[in-house]
C-alpha cells in the first residue's frame, strides 16, 4: 500500500467519523426535544410527579441542557422539594451570561430563577439569601411587581429577625451581669444578717423585671404575628393572580 493510498484512508475514516459524530448529536438533541415536549404536556395537566420523570430524561440525554434544567427545577418546585429545585435552578443561573448572548429573550426565565430562589429561601427562614435572589430577579425583569412585593416582605421579615436576635442577645447579657453580681456578694453574711420571714417572701416573689420583659415580648411577637399574617395574604393574593396569568400562557 502507497502512502498515497494510506493518506486516503485515514481521510475516509475521519469522514466516517465525523458523519458518525453529527447524527448521533441529531438524535440526541432529538431525544432531548421529544422529552421535554413530553414533560411539557404533563407539566401542563399539572401532573408534576411524572412530568419531573420526563424531564429527568431530558437531562439525562444532555446533562448541559439549561431548558431541561429550568423545566425540571419548575416540576420539583410545584412539588415542594426545594433543595433539589434549587439546585437545577443553580445550574440554569451559573449558565446565565452566556444565555442571555445566545437569546435575549432568556432573560425573562432567568429573571424566574432567581425569583423562585428567592421563594425557596424564605421558606427556609433565609431572608438575607432570598433578598439577594429577587434583587437579583428585578435587575432582569425590573417591572415584575410580585417579585418587589417579596423584597419588601423579605426585608421586612430579616428586620424583625434581626431584632429579636439582638433582644435574645441583651436578655442573656443582663442575666449574665446579674449572676456575675450575685457571686460576688457574701452570701453567708447576706443569709446571717436577713430575717428568716423577709427572706421567704423574696423567694416566693417573682423576679418584676423579668415579669415585663417576657410581657413585652409576647406583645412584640403577637403584632409580629399578625402583621406577618396579614402581610402572607396580600402576597397569596397577588401570587394567585399571577398563576391565572401564567396558565393563559404557554409554558417555554
Amino acid at each position: 500500500m502507497t502512502i498515497g493510498q494510506m493518506k486516503r484512508i485515514d481521510k475516509l475514516l475521519i469522514g466516517i467519523s465525523i458523519g458518525l459524530l453529527c447524527a448521533g448529536t441529531v438524535m440526541g438533541q432529538k431525544a432531548e426535544r421529544e422529552r421535554i415536549r413530553e414533560g411539557n404536556k404533563l407539566y401542563n395537566k399539572e401532573q408534576f410527579t411524572e412530568a419531573e420523570i420526563a424531564y429527568r430524561k431530558s437531562v439525562e440525554v444532555n446533562p448541559r441542557s439549561f431548558e431541561g434544567a429550568y423545566d425540571l427545577g419548575n416540576a420539583l418546585y410545584k412539588q415542594q422539594k426545594f433543595p433539589e429545585a434549587a439546585e437545577q435552578y443553580q445550574l440554569v443561573a451559573a449558565q446565565g451570561e452566556r444565555l442571555l448572548v445566545e437569546n435575549p429573550a432568556n432573560i425573562a426565565r432567568l429573571s424566574q430563577v432567581f425569583h423562585n430562589l428567592g421563594n425557596i429561601s424564605m421558606e427556609g427562614k433565609d431572608y438575607a439569601k432570598s433578598i439577594e435572589a429577587y434583587k437579583q430577579s428585578l435587575r432582569l425583569n425590573p417591572a415584575d411587581d410580585e417579585t418587589r412585593y417579596n423584597l419588601a416582605l423579605a426585608q421586612k421579615l430579616l428586620e424583625n429577625q434581626e431584632n429579636q436576635e439582638n433582644e435574645q442577645e441583651q436578655q442573656q447579657d443582663q442575666q449574665e451581669q446579674q449572676q456575675d453580681q450575685q457571686d460576688e456578694q457574701p452570701d453567708e453574711q447576706n443569709q446571717d444578717q436577713q430575717p428568716p420571714e423577709q427572706e421567704e417572701q423574696q423567694q416566693e416573689q417573682p423576679p418584676q423585671n423579668q415579669n415585663m420583659s417576657r410581657e413585652n415580648a409576647q406583645q412584640i411577637l403577637d403584632a409580629f404575628l399578625q402583621d406577618e399574617k396579614d402581610t402572607q395574604e396580600k402576597v397569596r393574593q397577588l401570587q394567585e393572580s399571577q398563576r391565572e396569568r401564567r396558565r393563559a400562557e404557554k409554558q417555554w
